[in-house]
């Protein structure tokens, strides 16, 4: 039996050390495309993390997403928030924006591990019917 793959990219076995690697390359992947941001003019912190986020549940698993948001609040309050490349004191919007990041991130990680699994259910053939059920109709 193959496993399940989403359009030939790979998945990782959640708990990995490499499922953690790939989460580690992927907020340090994102870090530099906000750094570009940035550059332009972008004030959005956290703009480019939540996709990677997704993408990483969906291959790596949640653990690895989950560790991946956890070591992107950190590296955005040292970074991108001012005074930049100091761990400085949090203002209101900058404590609302990581309050709403941490919001989306749940629900984006929670999304990701649904479709992680759909995947896995599909690729086994879908699921099963163990005869009738309430919902049939019988007549």
């Amino acid at each position: 039996m193959r496993r399940a793959e989403l359009y030939g990219v790979p998945r990782v076995r959640p708990w990995s050390w490499q499922a953690f690697l790939l989460g580690f390359v992927v907020v340090a992947a994102s870090a530099a495309l906000q750094g570009a941001c940035v550059a332009f003019g972008a004030k959005l912190y956290f703009a480019a993390f939540l996709p990677s986020l997704f993408v990483l549940g969906i291959v790596a698993g949640a653990p690895a997403a989950v560790f991946a948001a956890l070591l992107t609040i950190p590296l955005v309050w040292w970074a991108f928030m001012p005074p930049f490349f100091e761990v400085g004191p949090l203002t209101t919007a900058d404590a609302d924006s990581i309050n709403l990041f941490f919001l989306l991130a749940v629900l984006l990680i929670g999304l990701a591990d649904l479709c992680r699994k759909a995947t896995t259910i599909v690729s086994r053939g879908g699921l099963k019917s163990s005869g009738e059920s309430a919902a049939t109709n019988s007549q």
